[in-house]
């Protein structure tokens, strides 16, 4: 009998958890707020994961000229309420702003994705764990992962 209540009883652990796995992993995070868009992406495991870091790139693809075109703003770590788990929002897109050069005549305008630049892009690097951020809507999200090299230079006393 306490058998069969053990077995149910695990039974429905599992249950609850696959469930929570397909529609509630966000569960932890707030909903966007209006005007802005949740967007999420996870990391593979690795090996020393402290010699890894992740940059978070936001921007928008845009048509530009030959000048450096850029947006400005800083990307906030925000802690979920009640689960302490680290969450990004980038409140305030300023731009875009762009070098003022002349560009040659013949020179077409091209596509390209065109990145907001600031503080607090690039992060720790964790697999357990999505990594949430919050733009503002019509604003993208990429990522790109560092990771240290083998070879460890030696600094000179002077």
């Amino acid at each position: 009998m306490k058998s069969n209540y053990l077995i149910s009883f695990f039974l429905v652990i599992i249950a609850s958890a696959s469930a929570a796995a397909q529609d509630g992993d966000m569960k932890p995070y707030p909903a966007p707020e209006e005007g802005f868009v949740r967007m999420v992406f996870s990391v593979p495991e690795a090996t020393n994961e402290s010699d890894r870091k992740v940059e978070v790139m936001i921007g928008k693809t845009m048509m530009v000229d030959c000048n450096r075109t850029w947006f400005g703003g800083d990307l906030e770590r925000r802690i979920a309420q009640g689960w302490g788990y680290s969450y990004f929002v980038l409140a305030k897109v300023q731009g875009p702003a762009s070098t003022m050069m002349a560009c040659p005549p013949e020179m077409d305008k091209i596509e390209a994705f065109v990145k907001v630049r600031g503080q607090g892009y690039l992060q720790p690097y964790n697999s357990k764990l999505p990594v949430v951020t919050y733009v503002p809507e019509g604003f993208s999200v990429h990522y790109r992962v560092w990771a240290a090299g083998e070879d460890i230079g030696n600094a000179a006393a002077r």
